[in-house]
């Protein structure tokens, strides 16, 4: 499925939770990794603040992408962000949304 670019050029952002491990199945534990780079993937959750509105996104982001001591209230910023929909089925239930992923958080200056 394609993804679209999102500009934050404009935008304020902080981290609203802290990064923690994304799972590639919660059963056994395993975690999800980067299929191009084959690092680990983390999820932090982002609040995004622009042209009065602000909204939460939980952004998947690989561990080598972002700093030690990530931690709610700090303001960042985000590199590469895309937007991708996805949609699957589990047990006849249809169910649809979409992803956001990025390459590196840095602390902002």
């Amino acid at each position: 499925m394609p993804s679209f670019k999102i500009d934050l050029s404009t935008a304020v952002v902080f981290v609203a939770t802290a990064p923690t491990p994304k799972l590639a199945n919660a059963k056994t534990g395993e975690r999800a990794m980067d299929r191009e780079t084959g690092a680990p993937l983390s999820t932090v959750g982002l609040l995004i603040s622009d042209e009065g509105e602000g909204n939460l996104y939980q952004v998947t982001i690989p561990e080598t992408g972002f700093p030690e001591g990530l931690a709610p209230g700090m303001p960042v910023r985000v590199v590469g962000l895309k937007a991708r929909d996805w949609e699957n089925e589990f047990n006849g239930q249809k169910r649809h949304g979409i992803a956001f992923r990025a390459v590196a958080i840095t602390a902002a200056a």
